[in-house]
């Protein structure tokens, strides 16, 4: 199983960096490089506890799909999506948010499986936990920069 944690500290609220991470538009904005689009239940607005999003986006040159489920929410301080259908034997990633003396931390816990056996971990090893890493973080950062942003008077 492949691990992937990061923390990004945000000079907001918990509850506007909480509902900003589950807003479905904010997603497609900051994934623009990947042409990511919701494509089937929830396809707009903020995700809630037991909603599925389909997306479809370029990865490697492919256009893949990914449905994930909310399986568990407790608002503001975490969200867990699960795979129910994808290109990864698991998939699960867990959405932290934690009040600090400047704003919010948010925290990102994503675990996952390849499929193919050696040669979707060399995959991994190769290109698949750097393109997540860089996907999450180019995310987390357009977060940063909208709920900063929105919150100047």
């Amino acid at each position: 199983m492949t691990k992937i944690q990061l923390s990004t500290n945000i000079d907001a609220s918990i509850e506007i960096v909480f509902d900003a991470a589950r807003n479905i538009d904010l997603h497609m904005n900051s994934a623009k490089k990947t042409n990511e689009k919701a494509i089937g239940g929830r396809t707009s607005g903020l995700i809630a506890l037991y909603e599925t999003v389909t997306w479809r986006g370029k990865h490697f040159g492919l256009y893949l799909t990914h449905k994930s489920k909310i399986t568990s929410l407790r608002y503001p301080t975490y969200f867990i999506d699960e795979m129910v259908r994808g290109h990864f034997k698991s998939f699960k990633h867990q959405h932290i948010f934690k009040e600090t003396v400047t704003g919010t931390e948010m925290i990102d816990f994503l675990e996952y499986r390849t499929p193919y056996g050696f040669l979707g971990r060399f995959f991994d090893q190769l290109f698949l936990k750097k393109h997540l890493t860089k996907f999450l973080s180019t995310r987390n950062q357009f977060i940063k920069t909208e709920t900063e942003r929105s919150t100047i008077i």
